[in-house]
């Protein structure tokens, strides 16, 4: 599979927020979001086997397997798979594009997907029939930059009544209160996150 990096930081984004998370960064992405933060990882990488990145792993808890778009690359399911045997607490991040199906199941694997909003200029790319797929445990994200995304997210959840906790973060990850007295005003069951790692560390990479 081809990787762009590795490195371990603070789990930014979603339930598993907050905690130390080794993150598997894979290249190429099928998606052109017009906000995207990880432009660098669309292109370039280097190969490595599953068992390499296992080795990579080696001590760590909690694993972010993410891109990118990790689905791109055809042995994603297998490293999720081995991760998983071997006690990982693993989360998928997929920008909601691609069939999940072949995601294996297991209560050590959280899917984190994407439903990309108009902002994006990709939410007309979106596989809703992986909504279908979610689980309790799995996570159905949204980024919200203005009342048209929180609209259209709002749309997507009575349309498709997805199984799992969703959740809404503004764009860029910081700007929370104007996010959170929409949802509090339109008393949404959502839950409103914050990217942490930009709050700590701003927008670089490799965090």
């Amino acid at each position: 599979m081809k990787i762009c990096e590795v490195f371990r930081s603070i789990q930014g984004e979603g339930k598993t927020i907050g905690f130390p998370t080794m993150f598997i960064r894979t290249s190429g992405c099928n998606l052109r979001c017009a906000w995207c933060d990880t432009a660098y990882a669309m292109e370039g990488g280097s190969e490595h086997s599953v068992q390499e990145v296992l080795e990579w792993t080696k001590g760590e808890e909690h694993i972010c397997v993410t891109g990118g778009e990790p689905m791109l690359q055809k042995d994603c399911p297998e490293l999720l798979r081995a991760l998983a045997d071997e006690g990982k607490k693993v989360v998928l991040e997929t920008n909601g594009s691609l069939d999940l199906s072949s995601v294996p199941s297991s209560d050590n694997i959280v899917i984190s997907m994407d439903i990309k909003c108009p902002s994006s200029g990709m939410h007309d790319r979106m596989l809703f029939d992986n909504i279908s797929l979610l689980r309790e445990k799995d996570q159905l994200k949204f980024i919200i930059e203005d009342y048209v995304d929180m609209n259209h997210a709002i749309s997507v959840m009575e349309e498709h009544s997805p199984g799992c906790e969703c959740i809404f973060s503004p764009l860029g990850g910081m700007d929370l209160e104007p996010l959170a007295e929409e949802v509090l005003g339109r008393r949404l069951r959502v839950r409103v996150l914050p990217q942490l790692h930009k709050i700590i560390w701003g927008d670089r990479k490799g965090v």
